[in-house]
């Protein structure tokens, strides 16, 4: 494998697990760990949801999911093309949630769209310079409760956290 072949490969896969990072903020509930995905002048446009910043979009949603009993976001057909600085990707995601409604009533939600990212990297780290999502469908419905308890937290007090760092 030549250099550059071997260069827009680590690419990849550093864009992926910035993906991936950008999950486990979102259900960790880690703005922290959320904002490093986004170069901090980095658009984020959410349709009907959100405008702005993606640094802005991890506060906003932040407050919406705090209200959530839990949620877990998933990545799936991820596709990164890389041109030396820039690169660029689509990725589809799913997210579930659980929240009580004006009942008290456990409600289950999933949503379904796209990521489309922009990205570059700076100073060594690659970062998204400009996020559109686009929406697919979500659907809501009444649910059950568990048959076990949740177990893990959505902060850094998770055990992936002494696993991960």
């Amino acid at each position: 494998m030549d250099e550059a072949a071997l260069n827009k490969l680590l690419a990849k896969q550093a864009i992926t697990e910035a993906l991936y990072k950008y999950c486990r903020a979102m259900d960790r509930m880690d703005n922290d760990l959320g904002k490093s995905v986004f170069h901090a002048d980095a658009p984020a446009d959410y349709g009907g949801m959100y405008q702005g910043t993606g640094h802005g979009f991890i506060e906003y949603v932040y407050g919406a999911h705090a209200g959530m009993l839990l949620h877990q976001h998933q990545l799936g057909n991820v596709l990164i093309t890389v041109e030396g600085d820039r690169a660029a990707s689509e990725s589809y995601v799913t997210v579930t949630f659980r929240r009580k409604d004006e009942t008290g009533a456990i409600v289950g939600m999933r949503s379904c769209g796209r990521y489309i990212d922009r990205w570059e990297r700076r100073s060594g780290r690659w970062a998204i310079s400009n996020r559109l999502y686009l929406h697919l469908f979500d659907e809501t419905h009444p649910v059950a409760e568990s048959q076990f308890p949740s177990t893990g937290t959505r902060d850094r007090d998770d055990p992936s956290y002494k696993i991960l760092g």
